[in-house]
């Protein structure tokens, strides 16, 4: 892998067709203007329409031939992504990258509009189901990916299959930590069904390290948000570099499936893209399985191209 690889490194993107969760700002919104800047057809896919069209102009600002457009999307209703997905399928438009970047970080306990815990809720259901119901858009041609943002914090990360609603007991880096480990048994496991249905697509998952984002203050209460800009000024990198990993997952040639993208420094916290360890929690096959499964039932979308074949095929 060549080392300190950064934006200008990525390929040329002409003709393909790139969907961003969470593009309005931060590290989606840099994700998305790369991507443009590089010649892809972006959709920012936001749950603010009016956020979402302030990163538009940014970034046609920027870059005044990007090819950009504004989806609304919120991965905490699955009446929203199921709109969203119907209108995407509905225009006909071929898909070849999905970066499912959107989320939320160490919230209080609150419930989707569908009653799941919002952090699992939004962090992994919605992508679940945003992933399956836009599989039938993918183009099935090699470099199509799907792109699955996890987080360090995956490492502290416990799957609580009795409790994955935190209604027994509910700890807010607890939650943010399972849904970030449901992330990465997600990616994989996605990618393992791909290879056994034989498309030529992949999955694989990126993490940004400490990177000096909103997400952090937003989730601090009032009174400590001085301290954390400050520490986001003297330990954590900024957001431009901590969007490499992503955009590395999102771009590199003959990226192998199944892969995690992460930053090169100490314990990944800072850096430029390599390839990174999950933790083993997060190679758990059995309970990727187990994830599948319920994540099925919770959202009600099935992978109906994943799905075992008659002669005995299994996924």
């Amino acid at each position: 892998m060549n080392t300190r690889w950064t934006a200008e490194q990525i390929p040329n993107q002409q003709g393909r067709t790139a969907i961003v969760t969470g593009a309005n700002s931060g590290l989606g919104f840099i994700v998305a203007r790369e991507l443009a800047r590089a010649g892809a057809h972006v959709i920012v896919a936001t749950r603010d329409a009016g956020r979402g069209a302030t990163a538009i102009s940014e970034i046609k600002a920027a870059h005044p031939a990007a090819n950009v457009d504004l989806a609304q999307l919120d991965l905490a209703n699955l009446s929203s992504v199921r709109d969203f997905a119907q209108g995407f399928l509905g225009a006909g438009i071929r898909l070849d990258l999905l970066v499912n970047n959107a989320g939320v970080m160490a919230v209080p306990h609150r419930l989707t509009p569908d009653g799941f815990e919002l952090q699992f809720g939004t962090n992994h259901l919605g992508h679940f189901a945003l992933t399956g119901l836009l599989m039938p858009a993918f183009n099935r041609q090699p470099g199509s990916r799907i792109v699955t943002v996890s987080s360090n914090n995956h490492k502290a990360g416990q799957m609580r299959f009795d409790d994955l609603q935190g209604e027994q007991r509910y700890s807010r880096w607890g939650a943010y930590a399972q849904s970030k480990l449901s992330n990465l048994l997600f990616a994989l496991e996605l990618d393992r069904r791909l290879k056994a249905a034989g498309l030529p697509m992949i999955s694989v998952a990126a993490h940004p390290g400490y990177s000096a984002t909103n997400l952090q203050l937003n989730v601090m209460p009032r009174q400590l948000r001085f301290l954390a800009r400050v520490a986001n000024a003297a330990m954590a990198q900024s957001a431009e570099v901590g969007a490499l990993p992503l955009l590395y997952a999102a771009t590199y040639p003959d990226l192998p499936g199944g892969s995690y993208v992460g930053p090169d420094g100490p314990a990944e916290m800072r850096g430029y893209p390599t390839l990174v360890q999950p933790s083993d929690r997060a190679i758990n096959v059995e309970d990727a399985r187990r994830l599948w499964q319920i994540s099925e039932k919770l959202t009600g979308v099935r992978y109906e191209e994943l799905e075992p074949t008659a002669s005995g095929g299994k996924s």
